[in-house]
């Protein structure tokens, strides 16, 4: 199953994509079940629910689903919890030893945008940056777990995540913050589909992004530091974690910090993707001051 969210911004319809008997992909209101795929939804067994369902025949088939725009596959969530430097060799790009303990920064939930909606640069941005991401959708609440053993439970899936970031807002001097070069409108695509944890092996998934057709990052889920059983049982001795959160997994190397790809500008065309969790496609456009991020497929 593939859970997805359609239509305009801010009025997106919840659905789910399912094969047929004769294997062929169909989409499905998700309507009698849920106003929307968020962690009431998925508290309460929405995904279990949802295969009941599919299996039972009870759940409307939609049609014209490919004129309608798609939206992050989960409604804005609580937190956004974001793991800096996860993959070794990104932490060398950056110029810092890879961490002995993960490291935890939060964006801003209005950061989150379609995945191929229009990608705004802020004004005056220089060194706009990518980043493709695991994204980890929580299913429970969860504080204080024992070991790491404990998160299986916790997760309800994955989706794919590219966490935008301004890198002159983010680093260097005396008032570089992470929160303010990773804090900006429309900064945290996600998307295309959410899928359920059980459909999906997160350990060793092929995670890659393309500019402008040119690969930037090839890399596997495997060479994380931290995989998402030890994050989040860690997150968890920090804060509490509750359904619908999302946990950015951190990036592997290739990015435009490492002085080997330019930052990206308008007209850019960023693609990225992860095994079994589809890919995602944004435009960059120059943003005017006072204008509302664009939405729509770019």
């Amino acid at each position: 199953m593939k859970f997805v969210r359609l239509g305009p911004a801010g009025s997106e319809r919840p659905a789910v994509l399912a094969a047929d008997a004769a294997g062929i992909e169909r989409a499905y209101a998700l309507d009698p079940l849920t106003p929307d795929i968020d962690g009431a939804f998925l508290a309460s067994g929405g995904v279990p629910a949802t295969r009941r369902a599919l299996a039972a025949g009870t759940l409307p088939e939609l049609s014209g689903t490919d004129a309608l725009r798609i939206g992050a596959p989960i409604a804005r969530p609580g937190s956004i919890i974001c793991i800096g430097m996860n993959y070794a060799a990104h932490a060398a790009e950056s110029g810092a030893e890879p961490p002995r303990i993960p490291v935890v920064f939060l964006k801003p939930a209005n950061t989150i945008a379609g995945p191929y909606d229009p990608a705004p640069i802020p004004p005056g941005a220089v060194t706009y940056d990518w980043e493709v991401e695991l994204g980890i959708v929580i299913g429970r609440q969860a504080v204080y777990l024992d070991s790491p053993d404990d998160a299986a439970g916790v997760i309800a899936g994955y989706v794919v995540a590219n966490d935008l970031s301004e890198r002159t807002y983010q680093l260097p001097g005396e008032a570089g913050q992470w929160t303010k070069g990773k804090s900006l409108p429309a900064s945290t695509p996600v998307g295309p589909w959410f899928v359920p944890a059980d459909e999906l092996e997160p350990g060793a998934l092929g995670i890659r992004s393309r500019v402008n057709g040119e690969v930037r990052q090839d890399s596997k889920t495997a060479d994380m530091l931290f995989g998402p059983a030890v994050l989040i049982h860690h997150l968890s001795q920090y804060m509490l974690l509750e359904p619908g959160d999302l946990i950015l997994t951190g990036t592997p190397e290739g990015v435009a910090l490492s002085g080997r790809f330019p930052y990206l500008a308008a007209g850019d065309i960023a693609e990225l993707e992860i095994d079994g969790l589809g890919t995602q496609r944004q435009k960059f456009y120059d943003a005017a001051p006072g204008a509302a991020p664009q939405t729509g497929e770019a």
